[in-house]
């Protein structure tokens, strides 16, 4: 069984590789190009970090699913794309991203991500608090003790798992656990408010 490229087959028809070569540089997208992986990421990280935190609204995880984000578009993401390529392939990097961390932490998907969040994403300067804050207190105020505590350490006081575990005398799983029932147990409470 011989297999015949498609070069080969082009250089057949046209009697030469100029067909295939005109065919290969015809592209929609703007003629821009990153140099380099180091280009990719500062030009990108600042936008990816302010999506997740609008998403996630807490600093560590934001942090986290940025680093997660471009980690998982290092390998399959070509350098030689343009810069919308490059864009839109981290964009769909990022809703799998979150897709993840909420499966992780609700137990279901609660993803919703387009072009308009990247460009409302929480502005670089200032975190304002946002409106939701006083249904946050209520939500944590009808937490147990433990749960609510590691929520406030982790999400309001912006520590990590391991200082979390620190805090409450608990081993960094148990944190772990503690922290995913807790998520759990404050969805099933929202999902009761009027």
């Amino acid at each position: 069984m011989v297999r015949e490229t498609r070069r080969e087959r082009a250089s057949d028809e046209s009697g030469s590789d100029e067909h295939l070569t005109q065919a290969a540089q015809l592209r929609v997208v703007s003629g821009e190009f990153y140099p380099d992986w180091e280009a990719v990421y500062r030009d990108n990280v600042d936008r990816m970090y302010r999506l997740m935190y609008a998403k996630v609204g807490n600093r560590p995880d934001a942090e986290d699913l940025t680093a997660e984000v471009f980690l998982a578009a290092l390998r399959p993401l070509r350098v030689s794309a343009s810069v919308p390529e490059v864009r839109a392939y981290l964009l769909a990097t990022a809703r799998t991203v979150l897709a993840g961390y909420w499966r992780r932490t609700l137990g279901r998907e609660v993803t919703t991500l387009t072009d308009e969040d990247v460009l409302e994403a929480v502005p670089a300067q200032a975190e304002t608090p946002s409106p939701a804050a006083g249904l946050a207190a209520a939500i944590l105020e009808q937490l147990p003790e433990p749960y609510r505590r590691i929520l406030q350490l982790r999400f309001l006081d912006s520590c990590s798992v391991r200082e979390a575990a620190a805090a409450l005398g608990v081993s960094v799983t148990y944190a772990k656990v503690l922290q995913h029932r807790a998520l759990r147990r404050a969805a099933q409470l929202l999902e009761v408010k009027p």
